[in-house]
């Protein structure tokens, strides 16, 4: 078989590559399971057979809608704020070094660590697990529009000033269009560290949500429902992850794909 007909049939099969690395941790994961005796790892089998009760049973969905709901309240908080901040921070120096240390401060805190002190502030409600959401995906989306912002060529800015344009109007109507792609940079990362930290907080703060299902599973030796949950939040990343990827596309279909960002380039 020749080279070129070796890349059209590797390029008619886009998702092999994938399947067969899924396949081949199912099946370690089955062998683990059945013939190392680890404890506390049911069979990959025993946990797919858990799926459908979890996607069948209202209450489940409920909960697993509450929480999407908590991550989509938080992401839209943070996208608010952190991407007007993060232009002004690429756009003005004193506003970076005013910010920045502030930024440097929270960076190394695990936003779960809070999650205690946010209770005793805010209950154990939805406002606490949104705010910790917001404190998660707030950092990456605030970096990565700076960088956008940083990246405007001049010329356009003194061009816009020498028309008369104000400067919020040349923010919005010139750094943001520009910084865009940079942007949903940011918000690919935010999107993974807000599922991440809603997880995080519903089992810290149990009341609703798939993060409770989890660990009340967890506190009942439901090991079959603990990892059919992991299955489902990490179905749910991915979901998300490649509706964005299409949403990303259609604005900036002039851009370069993002990189996945569970995975460094090469």
């Amino acid at each position: 078989m020749s080279r070129a007909a070796s890349r059209t049939g590797a390029a008619l099969r886009p998702g092999l590559p994938p399947f067969l690395a899924c396949l081949a941790l199912l099946l370690a994961w089955q062998i683990a399971a059945r013939f190392l005796a680890v404890g506390g790892v049911p069979d990959a089998l025993s946990t797919f057979r858990e799926l459908p009760a979890i996607i069948g049973d209202r209450e489940a969905l409920g909960e697993i809608a509450a929480s999407l709901r908590r991550m989509g309240a938080g992401f839209g908080l943070a996208l608010l704020f952190s991407v007007p901040l993060g232009l002004l921070m690429g756009r003005s120096r004193l506003v970076s070094a005013l910010v920045n240390p502030l930024l440097m401060v929270g960076y190394p805190v695990p936003k779960a660590a809070l999650m205690p002190l946010i209770m005793l502030w805010l209950g154990v409600g939805d406002a606490a697990k949104i705010l910790v959401i917001v404190l998660g995906v707030s950092l990456p989306i605030i970096y990565h529009s700076r960088q956008g912002a940083r990246a405007v060529e001049e010329k356009l800015l003194w061009s816009a000033a020498a028309m008369g344009m104000s400067g919020p109007a040349r923010l919005a109507r010139i750094v943001l269009p520009a910084a865009l792609p940079e942007i949903l940079v940011g918000c690919r990362t935010g999107i993974v560290l807000a599922l991440i930290t809603m997880i995080t907080s519903e089992m810290i703060a149990r009341q609703t949500g798939a993060g409770n299902i989890l660990f009340n599973a967890l506190d009942m030796a439901q090991y079959e429902t603990v990892y059919a949950m992991i299955l489902v939040v990490s179905a749910l990343g991915i979901a998300l992850d490649v509706l964005f990827e299409r949403l990303r596309s259609g604005l900036t279909g002039w851009a370069e794909p993002i990189p996945s960002p569970a995975i460094a380039p090469a």
